[in-house]
């Protein structure tokens, strides 16, 4: 089998633990399930009448920012996880197995996917229950799910280099809060970039988080067709901006996190 075969299939083995830990640790799903619930019901009931939007329904607006901030913050359990095993020495034991070097950060990436996943499911569910209707087709909506889900997993291995990084789970909590807030607000999630002002609403408009927010509203059919399409590049090509994102982010931060793990492992 080639490195790339072990790799996967030891990341495989990885990813299927990590999945099994919910039997052991129940909070961790329970987070996961309720977490979206909270997000979609307080920003529709709270600012449901309170934001308007242009021939649309704001729940509906909505609804595909709630998505790419919730998968994004569920990037971070890759983080917090890396960091935990670290802490406990469980990195110590994988070293010591005959496994890839990459499995671990492979593992932990792959078994997010299913997290977020299960965080999706629950957000549509709930977006229905609140107004949320797909205007699309099916196959376009699954496309935005789909890529939504390829975002995320991409901003995992961003995680998954700061949680090489950090000393502890504490404090990856709250390095990621700190780049996430900004990140998912300074965006397009819950309010139209052009109402913000000025050099932040340039920031929103090249922020890769407005691209796959406006790339699942389209998918979702969640836009006015009256309107005339947005004037700046990322926001009229968002699948490409966010796909090119998706690209630099796992060329740059995949070797960065190989070779931190490395460092890391071997102190």
């Amino acid at each position: 089998m080639s490195r790339i075969g072990w790799a996967v299939h030891d990341g495989h083995i990885v990813a299927l633990r990590n999945v099994r830990k919910i039997r052991r640790v129940p909070e961790v799903l329970v987070f996961v399930l309720i977490s979206p619930i909270m997000f979609v019901l307080l920003f529709a009931y709270v600012f449901g009448d309170s934001i308007p939007i242009a021939g649309l329904d704001y729940r509906e607006f909505l609804i595909a920012g709630i998505f790419a901030q919730t998968v994004i913050f569920g990037a971070t359990f890759t983080g917090a996880g890396i960091a935990e095993d670290m802490q406990k020495g469980i990195i110590d034991r994988f070293r010591s197995l005959p496994m890839s070097r990459s499995a671990v950060l492979v593992g932990r990436t792959a078994s997010d996917v299913i997290y977020n996943l299960l965080s999706i499911l629950i957000m549509t569910l709930t977006g229905l229950l609140v107004g949320w209707r797909i205007r699309g087709s099916l196959i376009d909506a699954l496309g935005g799910f789909l890529l939504l889900l390829v975002f995320a997993y991409a901003f995992s291995w961003v995680m998954a280099f700061v949680g090489l990084l950090v000393p502890s789970v504490e404090v990856i909590n709250n390095a990621s809060f700190i780049v996430i807030f900004p990140v998912t607000f300074i965006a397009n999630t819950f309010v139209p970039s052009e109402n913000l002002p000025g050099p932040l609403r340039t920031f929103a408009e090249w922020n890769p988080v407005s691209a796959v927010t406006q790339a699942a509203r389209e998918a979702f059919g969640n836009t006015n067709p009256a309107l005339p399409p947005p004037d700046v590049w990322p926001l009229r090509h968002p699948v490409a901006y966010t796909l090119l994102w998706v690209g630099i982010i796992l060329v740059v931060f995949i070797p960065l996190s190989v070779r931190q793990y490395q460092r890391a492992a071997a102190r």
